[in-house]
C-alpha cells in the first residue's frame, strides 16, 4: 500500500543544484534540502488522493501501465475524473505520483547513503553505481516509468526529478576533473538511462540486465579514464 503519497515534488527546481554542495560536505547533514514541505489537505481531499492511487497502484500492477486509462481509475476508485485532474494534472502527473516514494529512497541512497553509490567512493565508481541502480529501477517497475514520462514534449527534462539526476551526474563528472561540458554530458549519460531506451534494449535486443551494466561501466570508465 502506498504512503505519504500526498507530499509535493522531491525536488523544486530553486533547489536542485543546492545538491551538488551537499555532497560535497558543504551542506547540513541533517534534513535533505531537497524536500519540500507537507502540503496541507482537507481530509475528504486526502483521503480521495490516497484512495486513486491505491487505485491506480493496484491497477498498474494488474495490467501494463500503459494500458491504465484515467477513466477505468476514476471508476475503480469511485470519483468523477474531473477529481483525478484536480490532484494530478494529467495522467502523467498520476503516474508520477506513483513513483514518488521510491524516489524520495533512491535520491536519499546517493546523496546520503552507503558507498558507492552514496558518499565515501571516487566520482567514477559513484556515476557507475548510480547508473547500475537506475537500470535496476527500470528492470522492476520500467512501464510504470515510461508511462510516467510520457507526457508533452520537454516534460521530463523539465521536471524536478530529473534536475535532481541532473545535478548529481554533473557534480559527479566535476569532482572527477573531467575537462569538458558536464552539463552537457551530464544530459548525455542520463539519455542512456532513459526507460524507453532500457526497455527496448531488454525486450527488442535481448540484452540481460547484466550486458547492460557491464555496457553502462565500460561507457563511464572510457569517459572518465585515469581521473
Amino acid at each position: 500500500m502506498l504512503t505519504q503519497m500526498d507530499r509535493s515534488p522531491i525536488i523544486s527546481a530553486d533547489n536542485a543544484d543546492r545538491i551538488a554542495g551537499v555532497m560535497r560536505g558543504n551542506d547540513s547533514p541533517g534534513v535533505l534540502p531537497m524536500l519540500e514541505p507537507v502540503r496541507q489537505e482537507r481530509a475528504d481531499a486526502a483521503r480521495n488522493r490516497a484512495t486513486i492511487l491505491a487505485v491506480a497502484e493496484r491497477l498498474v500492477g494488474e495490467q501494463d501501465a500503459q494500458a491504465v486509462t484515467m477513466d477505468e481509475i476514476a471508476c475503480a476508485a469511485g470519483v468523477g475524473k474531473g477529481t483525478l485532474f484536480r490532484h494530478f494534472g494529467d495522467r502523467c502527473g498520476l503516474m508520477r505520483a506513483l513513483l514518488d516514494e521510491r524516489e524520495r529512497s533512491f535520491q536519499e541512497d546517493f546523496i546520503r547513503g552507503p558507498a558507492p553509490l552514496g558518499p565515501g567512493a571516487p566520482p567514477r565508481e559513484r556515476l557507475v553505481a548510480f547508473g547500475e541502480r537506475m537500470l535496476e529501477h527500470i528492470e522492476i517497475q520500467g512501464d510504470l516509468l515510461v508511462a510516467a514520462e510520457n507526457g508533452a514534449p520537454g516534460e521530463r527534462l523539465r521536471h524536478s526529478v530529473y534536475a535532481a539526476y541532473r545535478a548529481h551526474v554533473t557534480a559527479l563528472l566535476r569532482d572527477s576533473s573531467y575537462d569538458g561540458d558536464v552539463g552537457y554530458l551530464a544530459d548525455v549519460l542520463l539519455g542512456a538511462l532513459v526507460s524507453e531506451l532500457v526497455l527496448f534494449q531488454r525486450r527488442e535486443l535481448a540484452m540481460s540486465p547484466e550486458q547492460l551494466k557491464a555496457c553502462w561501466g565500460a561507457l563511464v570508465g572510457r569517459l572518465l579514464a585515469a581521473r
